[in-house]
């Protein structure tokens, strides 16, 4: 595992460069790496990033990318928030984030991933039409989710039925958080919104 986390991070030190002729995608928060794992085999063709500040999600997700000889997932072992600031304009084709921590304190709010900053950020890497996919448990940072994203007017709420954010996405794997907050009588919703053209 020492020796695959170097060629998979991604460098800092300037501006990130992607393949060109495929579509990337980023994860923000990959935990455990169940969602990013099953997305990056089931699209070879497709380049995704994967962004954890934890070292625990890191090696479970380095030990899954060894086992099925993946080479298209880069890494960044830190705050998203660096990654977004050296993607070129226009680059992603979609963004996921599942689960983040919801801070619960109103202390805390302002530490919240969704936030009027980061979706300007998301907002100048995302293609027209790109999607951005939140899922959440916590009825509160759901609601304070859907509240920001429809006041920005780079992304449009994609729901038009109750299914549609009741029910997770096609191809949909079950992360072990979400199970254990399914089984805790918590019931999740899955949220898509769209990037407007400029």
């Amino acid at each position: 595992m020492t020796e695959l986390l170097p060629k998979l991070l991604l460098d800092l030190t300037r501006p990130i460069t992607l393949r060109e002729g495929r579509e990337t995608c980023l994860e923000i928060g990959f935990g455990g790496g169940e969602h990013l794992i099953e997305a990056a085999s089931q699209a070879p063709e497709i380049d995704f990033i994967g962004c954890e500040p934890f070292v625990n999600g890191v090696a479970k997700l380095l030990s899954k990318i060894d086992a099925r000889g993946l080479t298209n997932i880069s890494l960044h072992q830190g705050d998203a928030v660096q990654i977004l600031d050296l993607l070129p304009n226009d680059s992603l084709t979609c963004v996921y984030l599942f689960y983040p921590d919801p801070w619960p304190k109103r202390r805390h709010r302002k530490r919240r991933f969704v936030s009027q900053e980061n979706l300007t950020r998301l907002a100048r890497v995302m293609k027209p039409n790109a999607q951005l996919r939140f899922a959440s448990d916590i009825d509160d940072y759901a609601a304070w989710t859907l509240a920001r994203i429809q006041a920005c007017a780079a992304f449009r709420w994609k729901a038009t039925l109750a299914e549609d954010w009741r029910l997770p996405w096609p191809n949909w794997t079950q992360t072990k958080y979400e199970s254990k907050a399914i089984a805790a009588g918590r019931h999740p919703a899955y949220l898509t919104f769209i990037k407007q053209a400029d």
